[in-house]
């Protein structure tokens, strides 16, 4: 997961979110797969703008994506070639987007929840996260504070999780994703972040 340059200097703030997904050789062998996701997210509103999802499984190939219309409440899909407009709450989110808004909260607090709009695979649903608790999360930058939260998923997303999905914040302002696990069809992902940020020193 990372945040890229956009490709054309946009006319308003946007970022650029490329997120990927691969199975190594031996897991490969039974069920390879390989995800690619890109969603352009507005840096004022937090909304994502269009999504483009590349999705391979085993033997299931499709190819999606979706332009978000929030002022007039839709959402254009298409799904292998074929469009269709579709009916979205405000503040709809996409399976990216939600965990840069999850970001922007000022407060998360243990023992507090929240529920966001996310759409998608051509559907709107209400996805749950739950704030957990504190713990301490170590990896190449180091030891770090961190919030564990869960989002309690109503669809399989990006990484073919068959359950919840835990992610740790750090437990301050910028509330960087350090770790994220799921389980999957066969085994479980485990996303660490490898680069692009450092907590700050000790004072």
């Amino acid at each position: 997961m990372q945040v890229t340059d956009m490709p054309v200097p946009p006319r308003r703030p946007l970022m650029r979110l490329l997120t990927t997904a691969r199975s190594n050789a031996f897991v490969s062998i039974f069920y390879p797969v390989d995800n690619r996701i890109e969603s352009i997210l507005d840096v004022e509103t937090l909304t994502p703008q269009r999504m483009v999802f590349r999705r391979r499984e085993g033997r299931r190939e499709n190819d999606f994506s979706y332009t978000f219309r929030h002022a007039e409440g839709e959402v254009v899909a298409v799904k292998d070639g074929v469009a269709e407009t579709l009916a979205i709450p405000p503040g709809t989110q996409d399976a990216i987007s939600c965990l840069y808004y999850l970001r922007s909260l000022p407060s998360l607090v243990p023992g507090s929840s929240l529920v966001m709009n996310v759409h998608h695979d051509k559907k709107n649903y209400k996805l749950q996260v739950k704030v957990e608790e504190l713990e301490r999360v170590e990896g190449p930058w180091g030891s770090v504070e961190a919030v564990r939260v869960v989002a309690v998923m109503p669809f399989r997303g990006i990484f073919m999780n068959e359950g919840n999905i835990r992610v740790w914040l750090t437990n301050d302002i910028h509330h960087i994703p350090v770790m994220m696990k799921a389980k999957v069809i066969i085994g479980s992902v485990v996303a660490r972040l490898v680069g692009g940020w450092k907590p700050p020193s000790a004072p």
